[in-house]
């Protein structure tokens, strides 16, 4: 007999992850990264609670896009108000802020809840090399 099991907050046991983003491609980084915060890549995941992990990524403005997506793609922001609408492209961003472009990618793969907001809360990103949670010992992966 196969017995279902449904893992508690005492049982999960958060571990966190580096990773190097430099010469990565963005979707499939990101598709990777939100499968590590959600806790897919562990025999424990329950999708109703948190299993997820920590994740560190460095180097963000390494990241590459294919095709012209840096000039064609644009992120739209509007505040609710008549005439409010704001365009930027993906090469705007990317100057002034190149951990964004990651951000936006993970979030939009993870669930649109409040579950999935909790668990975007685990993703630090960063545009260069250092980070400032050496304290919590990130083991390297390879993605």
């Amino acid at each position: 007999m196969i017995k279902t099991i449904s893992v508690r907050n005492e049982d999960r046991a958060p571990r966190w992850h580096l990773v190097d983003a430099s010469g990565k491609i963005l979707g499939r980084l990101a598709s990777r990264v939100a499968r590590i915060l959600q806790g897919k890549h562990r025999p424990i995941y329950t999708p109703h609670v948190d299993t997820g992990d920590f994740v560190v990524v460095v180097n963000a403005a390494g990241i590459k896009v294919t095709g012209r997506k840096m000039e064609q793609e644009k992120h739209y922001r509007h505040s609710g108000h008549l005439g409010s609408l704001r365009e930027r492209t993906w090469g705007s961003i990317f100057e002034k802020h190149p951990e964004r472009l990651v951000q936006m990618a993970v979030k939009r793969m993870m669930p649109k809840t409040k579950l999935g907001r909790k668990m975007l809360a685990k993703l630090k990103v960063y545009a260069g090399p250092e980070h400032q949670h050496a304290a919590q010992k990130p083991e390297p992966i390879t993605l």
